[in-house]
């Protein structure tokens, strides 16, 4: 762990780190409120318009496996600047596919280039902040994921209603290439980004292989990876589809639906600003807990609300749930393995990610026979059965 304090990394650089986390969130999220738009377009069933969400996650959560010691090799800082130039070009791509087929494919190489910007950026400030101090820091830093989550929601149904569908993806590929400029401009003004003396010694293969194994070699690494999967999976294959759920069952516009599941990111913040009361009056056990019981309730409200207005709290209160339960996993992420912590945080967003996919792939093959309403009711469930788990798990690792 790093002795570096928190003052000799300038302030604008963890802002520029979580701008980018910003427009890699939003090109997660920005086909949510799209679907029904996209299913219209390319005359496809909605289930199968998802898979523009679950290829990017499968991606993203597959890159891992190389931006984890890439980061180590070359310094985490450094890949997060290129990784965005990368993506502005993958995002002008999807933007330009001709078809539904180079869209998903688009949506694939996309997904790959924003692996590195999230994960590398929470490796990086595991090793210049001190533990004690490190999770508010990542909770600020979050506010860029945050605000992202929502705003991709936010765009992607603006433009359903008002724009064409490949509106958004010339709005990401403008800000992450301003990202990565304003990234390369803080890059020399920061303090030295630590790199593992063996990195230059082995071939990139044998350091993958090295570097996870040595992660996977550590039984809370792997209980952390397994939940953090499962949370990936219940969650956000129901996620996916609270706007669809509003604009079939309430008849809302694409735009109202995605403005209403933005409140989710408010919830977010909210948890952001409260990050260090909440963790000294909750503990991390007490915020898993807790995060599970309010991400459940949540989610059942926008699954059998009688009415729209119903899911302004339960997309507000799934933002705060989740952050309360995620971010405590994210902490122990940075800390299950400290001597590999760019492969130990990429492999966290790896399980994280490829459980989306998974999820997502689920619940849109289930949401044509069981509806949204039930598939949102089955993901409030595993979510709330992840939580008790990791608390279970979190208080016998400590023992």
């Amino acid at each position: 762990m790093s002795s570096n304090e928190p003052d000799t990394v300038p302030r604008g650089a963890i802002a520029c780190l979580s701008l980018a986390a910003c427009a890699s969130a939003m090109s997660l999220r920005v086909n949510d409120a799209m679907l029904p738009m996209l299913a219209a377009q390319f005359d496809v069933p909605l289930g199968a318009a998802a898979q523009v969400i679950g290829i990017f996650a499968t991606a993203y959560g597959l890159a891992q496996w190389l931006f984890g010691p890439l980061g180590d090799r070359f310094g985490k800082y450094r890949v997060v600047a290129w990784a965005s130039g990368a993506c502005a070009l993958t995002s002008l791509a999807c933007a330009l596919a001709p078809a539904f087929d180079a869209l998903r494919i688009a949506r694939g190489f996309a997904g790959a280039t924003a692996a590195a910007v999230i994960p590398l950026s929470m490796a990086f400030i595991g090793d210049v902040i001190p533990y004690e101090r490190r999770q508010p820091v990542l909770a600020r830093f979050l506010t860029g994921q945050i605000i992202g989550l929502s705003a991709g929601v936010l765009l992607g149904g603006f433009a359903a209603d008002h724009l064409s569908w490949r509106a958004p993806y010339v709005v990401l590929a403008a800000g992450f290439a301003a990202v990565c400029v304003a990234l390369f401009r803080f890059q020399r003004r920061l303090p030295v980004d630590p790199i593992p003396a063996d990195s230059t010694k082995t071939s990139p293969v044998r350091r993958i292989v090295v570097e996870f194994g040595e992660v996977l070699a550590v039984p809370w690494a792997r209980i952390v990876l397994a939940i953090v999967f499962l949370e990936g999976m219940t969650l956000f294959g129901a996620f996916a589809f609270i706007a669809s759920h509003l604009h079939e069952g309430f008849a809302l516009s694409l735009s109202a639906s995605g403005a209403t599941v933005m409140l989710y990111g408010l919830g977010g913040l909210v948890f952001a600003f409260t990050a260090g009361r909440l963790v000294s009056r909750l503990g991390e056990r007490g915020l898993a807990r807790w995060g599970g019981i309010v991400l459940f309730t949540a989610l059942l409200a926008i699954a059998w609300g009688p009415h729209w207005s119903w899911a302004l709290i339960g997309c507000f209160a799934a933002g705060l749930g989740f952050y309360m339960l995620h971010n405590t996993l994210q902490v122990n992420a940075t800390q299950m393995a400290p001597q590999r912590r760019g492969a130990a945080v990429s492999a966290f967003a790896s399980s994280f990610f490829i459980g989306q996919s998974v999820g997502v792939y689920a619940a849109g093959r289930l949401v044509q026979v069981i509806g949204t309403s039930n598939v949102l009711v089955a993901g409030a469930t595993g979510v709330l059965v992840v939580s008790f788990l990791f608390v279970a798990m979190h208080t016998r690792h400590r023992r």
